[in-house]
């Protein structure tokens, strides 16, 4: 006992008061076998009206206040099963077997687990032990002689895609995954089977769930974001790669990722706020922006060409706009493409393109009201071209002010007054006077020239159903004679 003496007891008194306060703040905060027996009852309940997430908050409690009791492990980790949380349900289950290796239960349901995540040879085990404890046991016996055929196609899919059959690749892996639906690296190597099959949408399906199942894996959402992006979402990819930096702000290939695809989104956003604003002159500098910002990735290139067509259309730049349509068709067929395409087409006069457009359109969506209602505008439009344009009479733009209508007719009418004329050119002239004296009472009454951009003439009879319509010829009124005994006086 000597060598107590020797202690230098002023030194280790604190160490030992330190160690006692240790123990008793542990049994402090350990909780009463009542309030672990009520978490259990809680967790229970909740459990058999199918609330997962509120039993595992109990079981969460039961655990802590018991951590040595092995069935409140083999309830939570039941509850993880249910739950498709695959590591902590496994974690669990290894836990309970640490504690009571001879718990057939927990080996059984380590065994499913194990299944699940085709880590097939840890599976076999776990059920060759069960049929050790209970020969009998018919869920085991099934399960373990089913193993080895899952091993060997298991095998035969990275065999597939190696030598690059990716159709077969794809057809065993799905078959797989039917057993394995929690296989986080079997659902990758089918995702990058799609992508050689050129399926990119079933590629980020499952490269969804692989994040899903491995929730911090910086590399799946760089891989997820960049597919996206390729597929014309570009604020679908936004959200991902923003999930990325979450886990590390400084990765090195999702942070100069993020800062593209950003800018891209913005101008896309730009595009259509300034589309809707009716600002054209916004939208087409923003479309323009983004063709510059990104010229490699087609659908992403597509939809910069695509708003350039549009908000050129909108703005009446015809030639302007039918040259952007044509660019995003070559990228695209698409509907609304080419109903914009129609309407460029119109501008110009160019009414058999127009149908054809808006009938393409329809071909690629036939319930799309725009393309009908642009098809059959485009057919009045040629049928009238047939006939008068009022517009080409007068020289003026369909987007003409009365003003302007009003001082183009005065000009056209001075020089084609017939009293200006001799002989057959007075005949000529009578009859461009008449157009343009009916282009002045179409296009400067509103009613009428709405009817007229509508592709109904309103001085046409037939156009006014079975003629002899509510309009009439701007010269009825001069019944005897000729029309144009009179005199202009123009300032």
């Amino acid at each position: 006992m000597d060598y107590l003496v020797n202690i230098n007891w002023n030194k280790i008194t604190p160490c030992l008061v330190l160690l006692v306060l240790e123990v008793m703040l542990e049994f402090s905060e350990c909780a009463t076998p009542a309030e672990v027996n009520k978490h259990l009852e809680l967790g229970r309940d909740f459990l058999a009206r199918g609330q997962l997430s509120d039993a595992l908050t109990h079981y969460h409690a039961a655990v802590e206040g018991d951590p040595h009791n092995y069935l409140t492990y083999f309830k939570r980790g039941t509850v993880y099963y249910a739950l498709g949380k695959a590591k902590f349900a496994l974690q669990d289950f290894t836990k309970v077997l640490e504690i009571k290796s001879d718990f057939t239960a927990a080996r059984l349901h380590r065994a499913n687990v194990y299944l699940k995540l085709a880590q097939y040879v840890d599976a076999k085990e776990d059920f060759l032990q069960v049929t050790y404890a209970e020969p009998y046991n018919e869920e085991a016996i099934s399960q373990y002689h089913k193993i080895d055929a899952l091993i060997e196609d298991l095998r035969l899919v990275e065999a597939y895609y190696r030598g690059g059959d990716y159709r077969a690749a794809v057809d065993l892996a799905t078959t797989l995954l039917d057993t394995s639906p929690w296989a986080a690296q079997l659902r990758q190597l089918r995702a990058e089977c799609y992508i050689g099959l050129n399926d990119l949408f079933s590629a980020v399906s499952d490269i969804r769930s692989v994040n899903r199942l491995q929730q911090d894996s910086t590399d799946g959402y760089y891989r997820l974001a960049t597919l996206l992006y390729q597929l014309g979402h570009v604020n679908d990819a936004l959200k991902e790669i923003r999930e990325c930096l979450k886990l590390d702000p400084e990765h090195k290939k999702c942070f100069p990722f993020y800062k593209k695809v950003k800018k891209v989104d913005k101008f896309l956003l730009d595009c259509e706020q300034a589309s809707e604003a009716r600002d054209y002159d916004t939208c087409i500098d923003s479309a323009n922006k983004l063709l510059r910002a990104e010229h490699d990735v087609t659908l992403v290139v597509f939809d910069g060409r695509r708003w350039l067509c549009t908000c050129l259309t909108k703005d009446e730049q015809w030639s302007a706009a039918l040259s952007a349509c044509g660019a995003a068709l070559e990228l695209q067929r698409d509907a609304r493409a080419l109903c914009d395409r129609g309407d460029a087409l119109l501008g110009l006069d160019m009414f058999d393109d127009a149908i054809q457009s808006f009938k393409e359109a329809l071909e690629l969506e036939e319930g799309l009201q725009r393309a009908k209602d642009g098809l059959s505008r485009a057919q009045k439009l040629q049928k009238m071209s047939e006939q008068r344009d009022y517009y080409k009479i007068l020289g003026v733009k369909r987007s003409a002010s009365k003003q302007e209508i009003i001082k183009a007719y005065r000009k056209a009418a001075q020089k084609w007054h017939p009293d200006n004329f001799q002989g057959d050119e007075k005949k000529l002239a009578e009859k461009k006077f008449i157009d343009i004296a009916a282009a002045k009472e179409v296009l400067s009454d509103p009613e009428k020239r709405a009817q007229f951009d509508a592709g109904s003439d309103p001085l046409d009879p037939e156009a006014q159903r079975g003629g002899g319509g509510p309009f009439h010829n701007p010269f009825h009124h001069f019944q005897h004679g000729s029309p144009f005994q009179f005199k202009f006086h123009f300032n």
